[in-house]
């Protein structure tokens, strides 16, 4: 199944003692964003099934203490350990400046300081060393890092990232 009008928010790992509490590591640059949550949806058997948050507590390393409504025993929570939790795409943190969500740059076009326009993004390649920017321009695929030192200004109103490509790194893949 496909979480399409959803976001990965993170996955529940365990469960916390006997009245459902369960640890819960959420997949987010700031867990504090999400201390007000009222409602998740967890994806079970193909399905995402809404259940709204009667508490939840921040730990440290991302992790949090969640129990949800009406589940309130093991055995209810049992049958949600291991299950991913999705939020709507409507409840993302608004952005500021230079950042972005991976799903909103896909079709954006890329601009090199040295090259001018060097592609599309046709996707994101999130690796867990490095996430990277799959480009294609001419039937060709350009792999591009995303840091700081090279993406200098995103302009999301005319859908186009501006770069500043390391020596050599266009070359490798347009020659």
């Amino acid at each position: 199944m496909k979480a399409e009008g959803y976001y990965y928010l993170g996955k529940i790992l365990r469960l916390l003692g006997t009245k459902g509490e369960m640890l819960v590591y959420l997949d987010v640059d700031d867990p504090g964003n999400y201390e007000t949550l009222d409602m998740v949806f967890v994806l079970v058997g193909g399905n995402m099934v809404p259940f709204e948050v009667a508490n939840i507590k921040l730990r440290h390393n991302n992790q949090v203490h969640l129990t949800l409504q009406d589940v309130d025993d093991t055995e209810q929570a049992e049958v949600l350990v291991g299950c991913s939790i999705y939020l709507p795409l409507s409840a993302l943190p608004v952005l500021t400046d230079n950042q972005f969500y991976y799903h909103e740059i896909i079709g954006y076009e890329v601009v090199d300081e040295v090259y001018g326009f060097i592609g599309t993004v046709e996707q994101v390649l999130d690796y867990p060393l490095q996430a990277l920017l799959q480009v294609s321009k001419e039937g060709k695929e350009i792999l591009i890092p995303i840091v700081d030192e090279i993406i200098t200004w995103v302009d999301k109103k005319n859908r186009c990232m501006h770069i500043k490509a390391p020596e050599g790194l266009v070359d490798i893949y347009l020659e």
